[in-house]
């Protein structure tokens, strides 16, 4: 990493806030304590206002702004390619703020770095997205965030109609299918519903998340049991 990438991203690391030691620095960035030190001693005498000291931990004084955001190549590509994606696999909203996301990085990036981004040839194409599903996608994310439960009228592998009130707790990605995460309450259990075989879906109040039937818990559920 040059030294200029390093301390912009000491800058970031320093944002928000919240004391940071040398240690922690030196451990995200690669490098040792003495080098963290020299360039916190470095920002510090050409005026950028990092308070602290050794042994203690930094922060950076609150009202700093950085300079005009700086990425990498490789941050650039993968800033680009994956909004693209989310334009071509997202959810409507999802591909409307993927676009904007990438013209309010471009209009900050130095002419450089904007040129380098307009570059990249990296491009998805979507045709098995419908239009109801990509608003599926807003919906039940929606409904994950305020934790609203939902009745699904579902069609299984069998086109068989079912009937299910579940708990959203997240969106799972396969490649060319979108699925639900949720807490079924007809099988007391967790579940994963293809979006695209969602029949029907409406509000049913509001849940909590309770022990045991949490995003978390489906993790560990899958590190015991994974999906074949």
């Amino acid at each position: 990493m040059r030294r200029a990438d390093r301390l912009f991203q000491i800058l970031q690391f320093l944002r928000g806030g919240r004391l940071t030691t040398a240690r922690r620095l030196a451990e995200r960035l690669e490098v040792s304590e003495r080098t963290i030190y020299r360039d916190i001693a470095d920002l510090q005498a050409s005026g950028v206002p990092v308070e602290g000291e050794a042994g203690v931990g930094y922060v950076l004084r609150a009202g700093f702004d950085l300079p005009p955001l700086m990425f990498s190549r490789d941050e650039i590509v993968a800033l680009v390619a994956g909004a693209r994606m989310i334009r071509a696999w997202g959810g409507a909203g999802m591909s409307r703020a993927a676009e904007e996301a990438l013209v309010k990085i471009e209009a900050v990036l130095p002419d450089a770095e904007r040129a380098r981004a307009g570059a990249v040839q990296i491009y998805s194409f979507a045709p098995e997205m419908t239009a109801d599903v990509a608003a599926m996608i807003d919906r039940l994310e929606a409904a994950t965030d305020t934790r609203q439960a939902l009745v699904l009228q579902y069609r299984d592998a069998e086109d068989r109609e079912t009937c299910r009130r579940v708990r959203p707790l997240g969106l799972w990605f396969w490649g060319k299918v979108w699925t639900l995460v949720a807490w079924c309450e007809l099988r007391d259990d967790f579940r994963m519903f293809r979006l695209d075989r969602i029949t029907g879906c409406t509000e049913d109040g509001y849940f909590r998340i309770e022990p045991g039937k949490s995003l978390r818990d489906f993790f560990r559920c899958m590190e015991r049991d994974p999906m074949p």
